[in-house]
């Protein structure tokens, strides 16, 4: 019997481009794939005993003969490729409506509405990389005051600042008036507070990075378990990613080591229901900034840390390692990429070297979910539940 779930979700970790990649001018992207051809291999010993290599269609990772947990992909029903619609789906929801995004920047009458309510002016109003612009604008904010406004291919609001400039909690408020004016036919999925320290020439991000979010349009799994009595406990920005709904305890992280240090907390403490952690550092480190030997190093720190993980497992947990989207480091631009997911399950209760397939919709991981706490289902997706328990 499986009481405990730990939903673990490495960030942007994608294994192929998805059929219908090319919609998304994905064709060739591969995450994992490609940064193992571009950086001579990757040594991840305790994933691979997982599952990890004998996953179909995977390039890259060897197969082993006999992996000590059930092993499969996922397809993406949503029409999209963000953080939002891939924890969405995973949660049970699918999205045919893509998230709004604005390439160009935003409308002047967005900023405008933004710029009275906050009483300030602006900066950058573009799509951009974070660290770029910072570096690009840093000194103009740091003499002005004005908040930096950027966007990406992501349905993101992005709102960039000095932490001696425009202190934590206002930039939160910034946030949230932001979060106000973006509803409607200019809803974007996410609203980011990006704060930074330094000097010009050496500015650097902080964790004290919040993203105000949607509420999600129908209920999740995660609401389903808490109105069931359940704990649900958000590790990293999960909490952020569903807007608080159906989270009972959150905790955010300072990086992947921190969320890893979180969970084992999380796994040895008495709670029931689902601990849901994401590890962020692959992609907006490494994904985003378009830096292979940077990911290969995260994804090696991360595989050392799993026995460490497995250990503190109880009888009762089950863990799922999972993906959200992909972001090839190798690939052009800097955005995400649309891509299968990896799903690699573990626990004492779980059958070994079982092969789930491809599953059509990131949705069967809360059906799968549902299924083993006993609780209702979202009605969305298909439970593997009976391919895998022992």
């Amino acid at each position: 019997m499986v009481n405990r779930v730990v939903l673990f979700v490495i960030d942007s970790v994608g294994i192929g481009a998805l059929p219908d990649a090319e919609k998304f001018g994905d064709v060739g992207a591969n995450t994992l794939g490609n940064i193992a051809k571009a950086e001579g291999g990757l040594h991840l010993p305790n994933l691979i005993s997982l599952g990890l290599g004998n996953i179909d269609g995977i390039v890259g990772i060897d197969p082993i003969e006999a992996p000590l947990g059930t092993y499969g992909r996922s397809e993406e029903v949503s029409q999209g490729k963000d953080t939002t619609t891939g924890h969405w789906e995973i949660a049970g929801l699918h999205l045919t409506k893509p998230f709004k995004t604005y390439p160009d920047g935003f409308p002047d009458a967005v900023i405008k509405a933004f710029e009275e309510k906050i009483e300030k002016k602006t900066l950058g109003n573009k799509a951009a990389s974070g660290t770029a612009i910072i570096e690009e604008l840093g000194e103009e904010h740091l003499q002005t005051g004005y908040p930096i406004v950027y966007t990406s291919a992501d349905s993101v609001f992005q709102i960039a600042a000095h932490e001696e400039v425009i202190p934590i909690e206002e930039l939160y408020q910034i946030c949230k008036i932001a979060r106000e004016i973006m509803m409607g036919d200019h809803a974007v999925a996410r609203i980011i507070a990006r704060p930074f320290v330094g000097s010009l020439g050496s500015f650097t991000r902080t964790s004290n990075r919040r993203d105000f979010s949607l509420n999600p349009p129908e209920e999740t799994v995660l609401e389903i378990a808490k109105k069931e009595g359940l704990d649900v406990i958000a590790v990293g920005k999960i909490e952020d990613i569903f807007n608080g709904q159906g989270i009972t305890e959150a905790v955010h992280t300072e990086d992947n080591m921190d969320g890893i240090d979180q969970t084992i907390h999380y796994l040895k403490k008495e709670n029931k229901g689902i601990i849901f952690t994401n590890l962020v550092d692959f992609d907006s480190k490494y994904g985003h900034r378009r830096d292979p030997k940077g990911y290969k190093q995260a994804l090696e720190e991360m595989d050392k840390r799993i026995p460490e993980i497995l250990k503190s497992l109880k009888k009762e947990d089950m863990i799922m390692i999972v993906a959200d989207h992909g972001n090839d480091p190798t690939f052009k631009g800097t955005d995400h990429t649309r891509e299968y997911i990896p799903i690699l399950i573990y626990g004492e209760g779980i059958q070994a070297n079982v092969n789930i397939g491809t599953r059509k919709s990131f949705a069967d991981i809360a059906a799968t979910i549902s299924d083993i706490l006993n609780i209702p289902t979202t009605g969305k997706g298909e439970s593997f539940k009976n391919l895998m328990i022992k």
